[in-house]
């Protein structure tokens, strides 16, 4: 599973890291950090915070529906 998250967008409410907090976890009051790369077990909380987020800033990707896998590593998203 990949997730992209809109940093232009997100505004910082912090539901992504309170249903989901192995991937998604804020860095102070505003940045958010998350693993682009979420397992497979994870992938009901990270669409419920998919689904939680007020500004649908997070993108899920299942890459058994993407017809091309991006493959990058890492935690991604201060801004």
């Amino acid at each position: 599973m990949r997730l992209v998250v809109d940093l232009n967008r997100c505004q910082g409410y912090a539901q992504c890291a309170f249903l989901a907090p192995d991937v998604f976890a804020m860095h102070g009051e505003e940045s958010l950090l998350y693993n682009p790369h979420a397992e497979a077990a994870q992938r009901e909380q990270v669409l419920r915070a998919a689904t939680a987020c007020p500004v649908r800033a997070i993108l899920v990707e299942d890459p058994d529906d993407a017809p091309d896998r991006v493959e990058e590593e890492g935690l991604s998203g201060v801004r």
